[in-house]
């Protein structure tokens, strides 16, 4: 069972590695403005995700659930396949949590880090996004769809929701930066069968005692 907020990037990468690891969950969907206090119960810390595995084991952070998802099911081979992927997938989640994130959100939410203009914190943070390029640049040809690791691996579901995040505060700005393929990485994924059925609006469980399957 998951308590999800349906527009949160955390979230959405725990529903992506559910979604391709064909797990069945049951989601509770929450306003992070109203949490319920069977939620707190479980993780007292009160961000989403968190989920409630059959045994009563508790998963709170978005890394643990996605990739607790994929040991228990990868038909599609999203899991490092040596120790050279296992480090560059690692490397690469953690320079988005770490360093890139707090940009996004000071990007965001420019008005409250008045330390910077909001166009000084997009240049900051897209100096994180340009090596990203330069990897879709390079699997270019390689596939279809060029992607981080020159396949489709955890790596991509991780940090897709956060650059979707970043290119929505600004769809113009984002679309004039040197990102091309980067660009069409996130459209891709836009267009994702998985990512679809991850951002298919639910009732609140709140108001109507819903939960759904996922």
């Amino acid at each position: 069972m998951l308590y999800s907020f349906r527009r949160c990037p955390y979230a959405m990468r725990a529903r992506l590695g559910l979604i391709a690891a064909d797990q069945s969950v049951v989601v509770r969907e929450i306003l992070l403005k109203n949490k319920p206090q069977e939620m707190l119960a479980l993780s007292p810390k009160g961000t989403v995700p968190v989920m409630q595995l059959a045994g009563g084991r508790v998963l709170d952070e978005s890394l643990d659930i996605l990739f607790w998802a994929l040991a228990q099911a990868d038909p599609h081979s999203l899991l490092p396949q040596n120790p050279e992927e296992e480090n560059l997938i690692s490397a690469l989640i953690a320079t988005n949590d770490r360093a890139f994130k707090p940009l996004l959100d000071r990007y965001k939410y420019f008005d409250r880090y008045p330390e910077f203009s909001q166009q000084s914190y997009f240049e900051q943070a897209l100096l994180y996004l340009l090596p990203l390029e330069q990897r879709l640049a390079e699997a270019q040809g390689q596939q279809e769809q060029a992607m981080l690791l020159g396949r489709m691996s955890a790596a991509d579901l991780a940090i897709f929701p956060f650059v979707r995040q970043f290119a929505h505060v600004d769809r113009a700005r984002f679309n004039a930066a040197p990102l091309p393929c980067l660009t069409q990485w996130l459209q891709a994924w836009l267009e994702h069968p998985w990512f679809i059925r991850a951002m298919k609006p639910k009732p609140l469980w709140l108001e109507s005692g819903e939960q759904q399957p996922l």
